[in-house]
């Protein structure tokens, strides 16, 4: 009898689980989080499903992604960043990276509010939220209302606690050793 409820509780809980969208982070300060994003992509589309790719702060245009990204089958691809977000409250370049993440923030949303596509992948979300760009509970309240078949990653350093809390699934990837740090540049194919 005890083990009959606890089987009819846990199938309850998974149930409920399958009614939210699957909400993924990658984070940490190590390299790799956007790569492992574009590795679901492309596995999303070798299932022929759709998928939207949100960019909140990479501006490289030069980078293997943005060449490959709109020519893979049923992928949508925007970048809104404008590079690294200047520190001071006072700079002058802040509101345009306001401007633009809330851009991204809206690209988002529709994503979600439409339903058209299984994936959304909001790459570099959470250093947009660590940098004041884009508010954190706008954004879970943005995963909260995507619909249960939808999947969503979300990207970069320092994501808040709350949205791990929201999240089913996160990997956090941990810089042992980087060879930028060690003086070797940037190369393709590696870092762009």
């Amino acid at each position: 009898m005890i083990r009959s409820q606890n089987t009819r509780n846990l199938n309850r809980k998974v149930n409920l689980m399958n009614d939210k969208a699957r909400i993924l982070i990658f984070t940490g300060d190590g390299k790799g989080k956007t790569t492992a994003a574009l590795g679901m992509v492309l596995r999303a589309s070798g299932h022929g499903m759709r998928t939207r790719v949100v960019q909140f702060l990479k501006s490289d245009t030069g980078s293997g992604e943005t060449a490959l990204l709109p020519k893979l089958p049923g992928v949508a691809f925007s970048r809104r960043g404008l590079g690294f977000v200047p520190r001071r409250r006072d700079d002058p370049r802040l509101p345009a990276h306001l401007r633009a993440a809330q851009e991204a923030l809206d690209l988002a949303r529709e994503a979600i509010r439409d339903g058209h596509y299984d994936l959304l992948v909001m790459d570099e979300i959470g250093g947009a939220i660590a940098a004041g760009l884009v508010d954190e509970l706008e954004v879970v309240e943005l995963l909260e209302q995507a619909p249960a078949a939808m999947r969503i990653l979300l990207t970069g350093r320092d994501v808040p606690v709350g949205l791990i809390a929201l999240a089913d699934t996160v990997t956090e990837m941990r810089c042992i050793k980087h060879g930028l740090q060690q003086g070797r540049t940037a190369q393709k194919g590696v870092e762009f």
